[in-house]
C-alpha cells in the first residue's frame, strides 16, 4: 500500500540499442489487394488520405505533427508508385520497404543510420522492385531528411550524473531542527547555509530564513503601551525599519588537503567535461560525412554513367 506522503519512484524506461535487423519479404504485409483497390478508385488526394487513416488509424492526421508526417510519407509514397505505374504487387512491396525502413529508423533515439540503410539495401534486393528507381526516391526523400524523422520520432535523452567519491560520506539530508530555522551548534544564514564548526562541512538546504524584523500590528501596540505606562516609561515612536544586509556566515579555514583534494576534482572533471563535448562533436561531424558520402554515392551513380554513355555518343559521331 503506498502512503498519499511516500514520493512515486518513476521507472526508468528502457531505451533500444542501435542493432541489425533481417530483411523479409513483404508483399501484402501491411496493403492487401481490397487496400490498392479502394486506393485505385479514389479520385483526389483527399479520398487517399482517408483510405490510409482507415487503415493504418491516422485519424488525428489533421490535428497530430507526428501523425501528419507518417501521413505525408504513405501518401506521397503511394503517389510515386502510381506516377512511375508500378504493379498493385510492387507498389505494396514498395509501400512495406519505406514504411519499415521508417519503423527502424525511429526504434531508437540513438544513431543508427548504418543498420536502418543496411536494412533497407537488404529490403531492396529481397523484393527487385525497381531498384534503381526505388533507391533513388528513398534516399533523396526520407535519408536525406533522416535526422529530421528521429527528431520528430524519438524521445529526448538526458545524462543524469551522480559522483561518489571514495573515501568521503555522502552528505547526508537536512534534518527538521533545520527545516524549522534551528540549528544547533551552528549558524544559518540566507539561504539555509549551514556551517558546522565540528568538520568543517558545508550543507545547503532550500530552507530561507527572513532576517527582517516582523512588523507590529495594533494589538502588538496597545500592549506594548499598556507595558510602558506600568513602568512609567516613554514609548518611543518606531518607523519603518530600514533592511538589513544579510548576515555573511563565518567560512571556516579549509585545510591544505581540501583544497588540494578540490582543484584536483575541479580540474579532472573539466577535462572529462571538454573530452565529452570533443567527442559528441566528433560522432557528429562523422555521422554527417557518412551521409553525404552515401548520398553522393547514390546521386552520382546515375550520373556517371549517363557521362559515359554521352562521351561514347560522342566518340561514335
Amino acid at each position: 500500500m503506498i502512503l498519499p506522503d511516500e514520493p512515486q519512484i518513476q521507472e526508468i524506461p528502457k531505451i533500444i540499442q542501435p542493432r541489425n535487423h533481417k530483411a523479409k519479404v513483404s508483399v501484402w504485409a501491411d496493403l492487401t489487394v481490397d487496400d490498392l483497390d479502394r486506393i485505385n478508385e479514389s479520385l483526389n488526394a483527399d479520398h487517399i488520405k482517408m483510405v490510409l487513416a482507415d487503415v493504418f488509424h491516422l485519424d488525428d492526421h489533421k490535428t497530430s505533427l507526428k501523425t501528419g508526417i507518417i501521413m505525408d510519407l504513405y501518401y506521397y509514397t503511394l503517389q510515386f508508385a502510381r506516377d512511375n505505374k508500378f504493379s498493385k504487387e510492387q507498389t505494396s512491396a514498395f509501400f512495406s520497404i519505406v514504411k519499415k525502413t521508417h519503423e527502424v529508423c525511429i526504434e531508437t533515439p540513438f544513431g543508427n543510420l548504418d543498420q536502418t540503410f543496411s536494412y533497407f539495401k537488404e529490403m531492396v534486393l529481397c523484393h527487385a522492385v525497381n531498384v534503381r528507381l526505388v533507391t533513388e526516391y528513398t534516399v533523396n526523400t526520407y535519408f536525406r531528411h533522416f535526422k529530421m524523422y528521429k527528431y520528430a520520432f524519438t524521445p529526448l535523452v538526458r545524462l543524469d550524473l551522480s559522483i561518489n567519491y571514495v573515501g568521503m560520506p555522502p552528505t547526508p539530508p537536512p534534518t527538521e531542527d533545520l527545516k524549522g530555522g534551528h540549528v544547533e551548534d551552528g549558524c544559518v544564514g540566507q539561504g539555509g547555509l549551514s556551517l558546522e564548526q565540528g568538520d568543517s562541512q558545508l550543507r545547503f538546504s532550500p530552507v530561507v530564513l527572513d532576517s527582517t524584523p516582523r512588523p507590529h500590528s495594533a494589538v502588538d501596540l496597545w500592549d506594548v503601551a499598556d507595558e510602558g505606562e506600568a513602568a512609567g516609561e516613554e514609548i518611543p515612536v518606531e518607523t519603518e525599519p530600514e533592511p538589513e544586509p544579510p548576515a555573511q556566515s563565518p567560512q571556516p579555514d579549509e585545510s591544505e588537503a581540501r583544497k588540494e583534494l578540490r582543484g584536483m576534482i575541479q580540474t579532472f572533471l573539466a577535462e572529462e567535461i571538454k573530452k565529452m563535448k570533443t567527442s559528441v562533436d566528433d560522432q557528429l561531424r562523422s555521422t554527417e560525412e557518412v551521409l553525404n558520402k552515401k548520398l553522393d554515392v547514390a546521386e552520382g551513380g546515375g550520373g556517371k554513367k549517363s557521362g559515359r554513355n554521352s562521351a561514347k555518343g560522342g566518340k561514335k559521331k
